[in-house]
């Protein structure tokens, strides 16, 4: 986008000028970093029953229940009265009344948020697995005509200075493309709505860089609001459910027709095709569906030198360290968006993006795997999540200031790790502002 809009070229400094390797390891975790005012966040960012389950097939489960209405779905499905008194254990007595597909089956019936975990041979012969053979981790299609973007003269001072972006997502992929964005210039617009529960601990921190606003697309009015915003935007990113928008004027070929040159950039959880395109869905499910839990506890059953006479029949699953799917996926995003801006320069045309945490799961696997030796054995530790910070996290972090219209907080979060040799990632340090709410401004464009 720099050389399209400035022909000026850019690069990426080697590795002798930055601290690139560790410093991408840490911000993939950057939620543990931040501080306000000086103490870290307190709470926790799993609501205390999410996790992994064994039932009573030998199999396991994974339940998601960050959200409040996620939590009561799936405790009605085991019986269990929602009240604070829930223990894991209890949920763990009552999981284990259930085979594992039977419960993956119950919870979607409800439209709830569980998946039984699968080894990669399983997962392999499941029907939406076969739906997802052969989709790239990001595609881009055109959906419109419309005139070659015009490129107005200047020396921009980031890559997508005036871009003007609808961030119509939430946890995690979709706010860290819109965050990547905000990074490189874009003027960033988060909305959600004021009905439905926040993830505190991960919105102030996903919001950095961002203009935040709230509007009820159940209302007429903050409906018809969004789509003349929509009539002014360069691009419009959501994480609905497919098809989730349409009936609001909001799908891809709507939004096409109505603004002509827009490039509409949609993720979801398991893909536009195959049986679970519908179902609700999060990292921490597609990884466990999809294999990667199981092998990663292979894994450190083999790193633990555990011979086959003596291996439990059945090893205990482990999540992968990091929301890798959404991490990749947000980032995989950000380079669709990156390359349909690009073609708007040089073809025309309006454009669609699509990315999904299950194609970008099937894409990771295909990249091989490490050694559990290495793996497990000779990484190096993280830093202690301790005040005052780590020196390997104070030297990555800078400090950021809240919007003009808070409360005068102060945070410090890790700097973005794309540093480029002439167009500084926007920060704290150079005009970027923290909204740590998630109305703090109008919704306007600037």
């Amino acid at each position: 986008m720099a050389f399209c809009r400035s022909a000026r070229e850019i690069s990426v400094p080697p590795n002798s000028q930055w601290r690139g390797d560790e410093h991408q390891v840490l911000f993939q975790i950057d939620e543990f970093w931040y501080t306000v005012d000086g103490q870290l966040p307190q709470g926790e960012v799993w609501e205390p029953i999410a996790g992994i389950y064994a039932t009573k097939d030998n199999g396991f489960v994974r339940i998601h229940t960050n959200f409040p209405h996620h939590r009561r779905g799936i405790l009605d499905v085991l019986n269990i009265r929602d009240t604070p008194e829930v223990t894991r254990a209890a949920v763990a007595d009552a999981i284990k009344q259930w085979n594992k597909v039977e419960f993956e089956t119950a919870a979607a019936g409800k439209q709830m948020c569980a998946t039984a975990l699968r080894s990669f041979n399983e997962w392999d012969t499941h029907p939406h697995a076969r739906a997802l053979l052969g989709t790239a981790p990001v595609t881009i299609t055109k959906i419109g005509e419309a005139p070659k973007r015009l490129v107005v003269p200047g020396n921009y001072l980031r890559p997508l200075d005036s871009i003007r972006v609808i961030d119509l997502s939430r946890v995690l992929a979709g706010p860290i493309a819109g965050r990547t964005l905000a990074a490189h210039g874009a003027d960033v617009l988060l909305v959600t709505s004021p009905n439905l529960p926040s993830l505190p601990l991960l919105d102030v921190n996903t919001s950095l860089g961002k203009r935040t606003t709230q509007l009820d697309l159940n209302e007429h009015e903050d409906c018809a609001r969004l789509l003349r915003l929509a009539k002014d935007t360069d691009v419009f990113l959501q994480a609905y459910r497919p098809g989730g928008l349409a009936k609001k004027g909001l799908g891809s070929h709507e939004l096409a027709t109505m603004r002509p040159g827009i490039v509409c950039a949609n993720l979801t959880a398991w893909g536009w095709e195959g049986p679970w395109k519908d179902r609700r869905g999060f990292d921490s499910l597609v990884q466990a569906a999809t294999g990667l839990n199981i092998a990663e506890g292979e894994a450190y059953q083999h790193f633990l030198n555990l011979d086959e006479a003596n291996a439990p029949e059945n090893p205990q699953p482990r999540p992968l360290p990091v929301q890798a799917l959404d991490q990749a996926a947000g980032y995989l995003l950000a380079f669709g968006i990156n390359a349909a801006l690009c073609k708007t320069i040089t073809e025309g045309g309006s454009y669609e993006v699509r990315v999904s945490l299950a194609g970008v799961g099937q894409w990771l696997r295909s990249l091989g795997r490490l050694d559990p030796a290495q793996g497990f054995g000779e990484g190096k530790s993280l830093p202690q999540r301790s005040l005052p910070l780590d020196k390997e996290i104070a030297d990555l972090s800078v400090t950021w200031n809240e919007t003009c219209h808070g409360k005068g907080r102060e945070m410090t979060a890790l700097k973005h790790p794309a540093i480029f040799s002439v167009t500084p990632a926007r920060d704290g340090s150079n005009g970027g502002e923290a909204p740590m709410v998630l109305n703090a401004h109008e919704s306007v464009w600037l």
